[in-house]
């Protein structure tokens, strides 16, 4: 399983984010609320035109909401404090704090490993059940065969027919016994090993979120709100959103990972329960699945 130290990612825009569907929403609401505003006020509206000192101070207000628009620096500020509103609005009801969510991974992680111990115990108590069934058809075997020598010596035709026989469906049975383990030691050696990588990818992000979660502290501490909006004025990167940024991507990384940990746990599981060790024989999906 890879890891994810310093892993490469593409900051994902702000439309794209939790807080952007909160922000879409809420800006078609301000839209279509300051259009039904306009329209049922209009009235009143044009007569505050008609009089020179409302027409000036209406004025003066189109003109600050035309440099907002024009001027890149007070545009970027304006967009960063709604973006933070949004942000601040979608956090009471999601999780989109990106080390809020590596803390869940890790919970998640951990019940992940309880159940994956369990398979592979599971798993472990089957192959060493489905062992014991072919050496005890191996001397049941070599009795029939033996009966069965016995018998011929005697001129006992009909004891010759059953205990070889006998013997012969034991073969065919062990011979299906024997497919079906090599498949159950190849599962439990997958298992194992995506046990360990698990473990690894436990341990690191568990270090990770402490480290970041200090790391962030400090920018928070040297990086006040006011100076992230003179920073987005002036043009210059933020630290905390880029820092925030680099954090979703690490979350996605290790969303994935514990994902395909769960499919892969989902499939084992299905697949050891269509185990059946009376005919040897595997489900056709379980399988299609394992192979």
């Amino acid at each position: 399983m890879a890891q994810f130290e310093n892993p490469e990612f593409r900051q994902k825009s702000f439309w794209k984010r939790p807080e952007g569907v909160t922000g879409a929403l809420f800006l078609g609401a301000l839209i279509l609320g300051g259009g039904y505003l306009i329209i049922a006020n209009l009235p009143w509206i044009i007569s505050l035109i008609s009089n020179t000192i409302y027409l000036a101070i209406l004025l003066i207000v189109l003109a600050a909401i035309v440099y907002m628009v024009l001027d890149p620096r007070m545009r970027n500020l304006v967009w960063y404090g709604y973006k933070s509103i949004m942000r601040w609005m979608t956090g009471l009801f999601v999780q989109v704090d990106p080390i809020g969510i590596l803390k869940s991974y890790v919970e998640d992680l951990q019940d992940n490993l309880v159940k994956m111990r369990k398979q592979i115990g599971v798993l472990k108590g089957q192959m060493r059940k489905l062992q014991t069934l072919v050496e005890d058809n191996e001397r049941t075997i070599d009795e029939s065969m033996k009966m069965a020598s016995a018998a011929r010596e005697k001129g006992m035709d009909n004891q010759v027919v059953l205990n070889t026989r006998k013997a012969a469906r034991l073969k065919d049975s062990n011979e299906k016994y024997q497919v079906l383990l090599q498949k159950m030691q190849v599962m439990y050696r997958i298992l194992n090993k995506m046990h360990q990588n698990s473990e690894i990818l436990l341990e690191d992000t568990k270090d990770q979120v402490q480290l970041k979660e200090q790391e962030r502290k400090a920018i928070r501490t040297s990086h006040s709100a006011m100076k992230s909006a003179m920073s987005v004025m002036s043009g210059d990167p933020d630290k905390r959103a880029m820092f925030d940024a680099a954090m979703e991507a690490v979350a996605d990384d290790v969303a994935n990972k514990v994902g395909e940990m769960e499919r892969f746990m989902e499939m084992s599981s299905n697949l050891m329960q269509s185990i059946d060790l009376q005919n040897g024989v595997f489900e056709e999906e379980g399988m299609q699945m394992l192979e």
